[in-house]
């Protein structure tokens, strides 16, 4: 293989590493690079749970192959440097950029980092330490932005991640244990099911 065609080959691959799915489609998912299995632990079973109830009471199906899910960095808490910080700034106004040219109307994050991000790159009033995003709080800015969806704009959704210890399971969503995926994908698939006339993301 030539030079110029491993070049592209790999900026191919980079690309699919960093992004998939199509920009236009108006579900986004924001996800933390360290933590590339929360789109199989957590996206795919409540997405999966979601189609189950809008097949049941809508006779359709989300077409979830479209579905636009982009890496994000991870460093945004940990800043070191000028050089690292001009770097995230930068970042930050990519994704900006990217969000409100595209208009995506459901924008998921999974847990505090990727949130914080976001929240910077829509400009949105933050807390004055990242602490605030823990998991209680996260828990709370979800159904906020659940029960004030509005399918005119761009809604940040904020989604929980299910920690790992060395040792054992910790369980981060103590409120729900176990039901914690069933009790969010029913309260997505009816701010879904309430809006289906104006989403654009059907079979």
């Amino acid at each position: 293989m030539s030079n110029s065609l491993l070049n592209n080959y790999t900026t191919f691959l980079e690309r699919i590493t960093e992004e998939s799915g199509d920009k236009f489609f108006p579900i986004w998912l924001l996800v933390d690079p360290k933590h590339p299995n929360d789109i199989t632990n957590i996206w795919n079973p409540i997405m999966y749970e979601i189609q189950e109830t809008v097949f049941r009471k809508l006779h359709a199906r989300i077409n979830s192959r479209n579905i636009f899910i982009k890496n994000i960095v991870s460093d945004i808490g940990s800043i070191h440097s000028e050089s690292t910080k001009a770097e995230v700034t930068k970042t930050i106004e990519m994704l900006r950029q990217s969000i409100f040219e595209y208009q995506p109307r459901l924008l998921f994050t999974f847990d505090a980092i990727t949130n914080e991000y976001v929240n910077r790159a829509l400009a949105q009033r933050l807390p004055n330490d990242l602490q605030y995003w823990h998991t209680r709080n996260l828990d709370y800015e979800f159904k906020h932005s659940t029960q004030n969806f509005n399918s005119a704009q761009i809604n940040l959704i904020p989604l929980i991640r299910r920690k790992a210890n060395t040792s054992k399971v910790i369980n981060d969503w103590p409120e729900y244990g176990n039901s914690y995926i069933i009790d969010v994908s029913a309260k997505i698939a009816e701010m879904i099911i309430n809006n289906k006339d104006n989403l654009n993301i059907w079979i």
